[in-house]
């Protein structure tokens, strides 16, 4: 989308109609001042008819799995046509009619664009008409539109009703206008057992008995909204709520379970309040439910509506980790920051998607930061940064700004580019502006384009205007060209001055030079911060575009560029600087340690750097018991593991990486002392895993007697240690102790300690075991959210096992796990091979490249793939003759 599109949006007040303005000030009390118009906004359905209102009856059958539906929406015809075109997908119609034109004189599905055209003997006449239509649908199993999900329960094996609607399956529940940029408001009425409990966006109005088994709950009117986030549960549920900033914030659950709610009211309730202050307008629902799917897969934003699997919302803490409970938090705070983003303005095409995802997960690390300091989440969220410039610096990689065709395509945009890479480039332009600026800017986007939907360019109008700096040509650079920028620099002294000299490139882990993304030499402006190392006055700062000389203190300072690490590029020193930051190393803060190891390890693997520079400065960090800095080392030692599998170098290599490890460890011990900081908690339970999966005979061994004390004591073993001690376990399990961890897996009825136990059955060394939890992915034992993790754990230590597996079942996958074999399910997999084999076979696999988007995902691994093959061609070989060579020193 142009900037010129992004101009016109904001001058469209008068171009939409009168009645939806009355609607969105009547309903929510919006104060909608430049009202969106989607003439030219991308998508498939004509916009000569816009939906101002769905008034929607299902009355869904568990047991045939089809619903019956009515939807009368109210139109508004801007263009006169005997014809109308909307989306439904996987359903029948009994009757379609206007009101004023009779009935349709024919009903054609098409399959493949997912509509149904309403043909008319006279045209639809301009102005407001009621379409309605009586229809059956399909209930399916597979988590998209609405579906059904069997879970067991100390009663027995229950069935409930959910639905999940983006990107684009609203279509698969009620016919419509399911496109993002059509917002209107919905009264939704539901037949249901008189048992359940249903929840749909708004609270309830009013339940009427039906016979002696059913009844029909209706729900208040929404605000106007996208359908994909329309949201119907309804089950044997308990819903306990509270009242908080004048909205009554309720968990959802399966009967039983609401007391493990209690953690995620209480950070929702911190979190609504900080975001109705950061934000500068309030949530606008009367009520916040966060519901609990047993066999749901993620978590989805719906409008008053939220709904997690229930390890993503459901917390114990006599028996789940510190880990669990920030991961929770960080669900919570990102689906609810989208209540802002994405729900209150939504991005008018998929094309901006990133407006969504990119600033939620933004928010979930800024949010974390204020409430819970101690978590150093800027620190620890430096992973998923990683991730997105190692996939940015493929040639294979996209722009943040994707072009999407069809909502096919759109599945594939989920994906690290608009998730992390996205909110990096948040991160950096709030610092570049400053937390005041920025804020000011979103507050007022938020006021400016509420109830409405807006785009990129939008965003960046904000930005530019309550800050007066170009940050649009900035951000633009970073949006709407992929790639990672590589500043070099150098120092020379001018007298008593130092100069720091700088250079842009581009980062690429295969390719050299720039413009291997693109057609000409890739430029980005870069907000590159510098100072140096040990010093606490503010950072210096400067935009490059191109390369620059500038001013940088007394000669001889130690000078780092991306202090704080907020900057989304590499750096390469010369040889001087690199030495003088080496030995700087301990007099840096923990953020400008772990950039430094990054960019150094980043180098190597792009074959810019011999690994003798990396491994020089891990030498330098022993024993360094920060956690973030304990994580950098490990990834790095992790990737060069999965490099060694099979291979004759991996024994000396665990031998090395033991070495490393083991001094942090020491300082950790395996018993926490009393009012220990939660960071070192989770760093010991990562250590315990990864020394026993490298062979120390020790911590496997003490990993045995504590799993065994926990089996006579549930309270013997801290919840911090559980994963790792019965990971480690399992990983040298017979047949009996996997059996045994099945049965514990199967009686529990907590999420997360089934998961563990099947987690740990699936970490087995043992082939013929491996085989057989694979084969239980085929069954109903496990429920499809759980699916995708297990084949994943399998796949860590049986790659050609798993990977045959899933060639071979791949339809019964897919039908399991809905569209996630497109996207990171696959590319995890894959990503545990280092050949060209491999490669060559997954752009070749037809069910993937046949989908939607897919060819694109399998150019991608395959990319990945190379890369890792050119890593262990040509990186291996040296390291494993560094580590040969340091054992055989002094």
């Amino acid at each position: 989308m142009t900037s010129s599109l992004g101009n016109l949006l904001a001058k469209s007040a008068s171009l939409i109609a009168g009645a939806l303005i009355v609607s969105i000030l009547m309903i929510a009390g919006a104060r909608a001042e430049a009202p969106f118009v989607f003439n030219e906004t991308p998508g498939k359905l004509p916009k000569t008819v816009v939906p101002i209102h769905y008034a929607l009856e299902l009355a869904p059958d568990l047991d045939k799995l089809k619903v019956a539906g009515n939807v009368a929406i109210d139109i508004e015809v801007r263009a006169s046509a005997d014809r109308l075109v909307l989306n439904a997908l996987g359903m029948t119609f009994a009757s379609a009619s206007v009101d004023g034109a009779g009935p349709a004189s024919d009903i054609a599905f098409d399959a493949d664009a997912q509509t149904v055209t309403l043909t008319f003997a006279q045209p639809l006449e301009i102005g407001r008409r009621v379409l309605r239509i009586a229809y059956t649908g399909e209930i399916n199993r597979n988590g998209r539109g609405i579906y059904y999900s069997d879970y067991q329960t100390p009663d027995g094996r229950k069935r409930m009703l959910a639905s999940h609607s983006e990107p684009a399956d609203a279509r698969r529940i009620f016919p419509g206008f399911d496109e993002p940029a059509f917002k209107a408001t919905f009264d939704l009425t539901v037949t249901v057992p008189r048992r359940f409990l249903a929840v749909s966006n708004m609270p309830v109005t009013h339940e009427v008995p039906i016979g002696g088994r059913m009844k029909r709950v209706s729900f208040e009117r929404t605000p106007v909204m996208s359908t994909y986030l329309f949201v119907v549960v309804a089950g044997e549920l308990d819903r306990v709520t509270v009242a908080a900033e004048g909205t009554t914030i309720g968990i959802v659950t399966t009967r039983g379970k609401s007391p493990t709610g209690r953690y995620a009211i209480n950070e929702t309730i911190a979190l609504l309040n900080y975001f109705n202050d950061y934000f500068g307008v309030k949530y606008p629902l009367p009520k916040l439910d966060l519901i609990a799917l047993p066999g749901r897969s993620g978590a989805m934003e719906h409008w008053g509506g939220i709904t997690f699997t229930e390890r993503g919302l459901l917390y114990d803490a006599g028996t789940n980790s510190l880990a669990t409970q920030r991961r929770i938090f960080s669900l919570i705070a990102h689906e609810v920051a989208h209540q802002w983003f994405g729900n209150l303005v939504t991005m008018a095409w998929w094309n901006d998607l990133w407006l969504n995802e990119s600033f939620a997960s933004w928010m979930q690390y800024k949010a974390a930061a204020d409430l819970h300091p101690e978590w150093q989440s800027w620190l620890n969220s430096n992973g998923a940064k990683q991730s997105a410039m190692s996939q940015d610096a493929q040639r294979t990689s996209r722009p943040i700004r994707k072009t999407i065709s069809n909502e096919g395509e759109a599945r594939s945009a989920f994906d690290t580019v608009t998730y992390s890479k996205g909110q990096a480039l948040v991160r950096m332009a709030e610092n570049y502006l400053g937390e005041g600026v920025f804020r000011d800017a979103i507050r007022q986007y938020m006021k400016t384009h509420a109830y409405s939907s807006a785009t990129t360019a939008d965003l960046w109008r904000a930005l530019d205007l309550a800050s007066g700096k170009p940050v649009s040509g900035m951000a633009s650079t970073f949006t709407d060209q992929a790639g990672v920028p590589l500043v070099s620099a150098a120092v020379r002294c001018a007298g008593d001055e130092q100069r720091l000299i700088l250079a842009q490139d581009q980062f690429t882990l295969r390719a050299p030079a720039a413009g291997t993304l693109g057609a000409k030499p890739l430029r980005w402006q870069v907000p590159v911060t510098f100072g140096p190392v040990g010093e606490a006055r503010p950072a210096d700062a400067v935009l490059l575009d191109g390369s620059a000389e500038i001013a940088a203190g007394r000669c001889g300072e130690t000078i780092k560029l991306n202090l704080g690490d907020v900057g989304y590029y590499r750096v390469q020193y010369d040889a001087a600087m690199r030495q003088a930051l080496a030995h700087s190393l301990p007099a840096m803060l923990p953020a400008d340690r772990v950039n430094l190891l990054a960019d150094a390890w980043a180098l190597v693997e792009s074959h810019r750097s011999p690994p003798a520079a990396f491994f020089d400065l891990t030498d330098r960090l022993a024993g360094d018991d920060h956690r973030t800095v304990a994580d950098q080392v490990i990834r790095v030692l992790s990737r060069i593991d999965q490099a060694e599998r099979g291979r004759a170098g991996q024994a000396a290599f665990h031998a090395y990486a033991r070495g490393i490890l083991r001094p942090i460890f020491g300082r950790l011990g395996w018993d926490a002392p009393a009012g220990e900081e939660s960071e070192r908690a989770i760093l010991r339970a990562r250590l315990v895993r990864v020394l026993g999966e490298y062979g120390d005979d020790a911590v496997n061994m003490e990993a045995k007697l504590r799993f065994a004390a926990l089996a006579n004591d549930a309270g013997g073993l801290r919840p911090d240690l559980r994963s790792s001690v019965t990971e480690l376990v399992g990983r040298t399990a017979d047949r009996a102790t996997y059996d045994s961890f099945l049965d514990q897996a199967r009686k529990t009825q907590n999420a997360e300690e089934s998961m563990l136990y099947y987690s740990a059955a699936a970490s087995a060394l043992d082939p013929a075991l491996a085989k057989d939890m694979l084969a239980r992915m085929l069954t109903d034992e496990l429920s499809n959210d759980r699916v995708s993790g297990i084949i994943l754990r399998v796949a860590t230590e049986h790659p050609e096992l798993a990977w045959s597996f899933v060639k071979d079942n791949y339809t019964a996958l897919s039908d399991k796990l809905g569209a996630s074999p497109r996207g990171f399910f696959l590319s995890s997999l894959m990503g545990n091979f280092n050949d060209r084999v491999h490669a060559e076979e997954i752009k070749a696999f037809k069910p993937l490249i046949d989908a939607p988007g897919g060819r694109a995902v399998a150019e991608r691994i395959a990319e990945r793939l190379t890369a890792n093959a050119d890593f262990v061609d040509r990186q291996l070989p040296a390291i494993d003759d560094w580590i040969a060579g340091r054992q055989a020193g002094p």
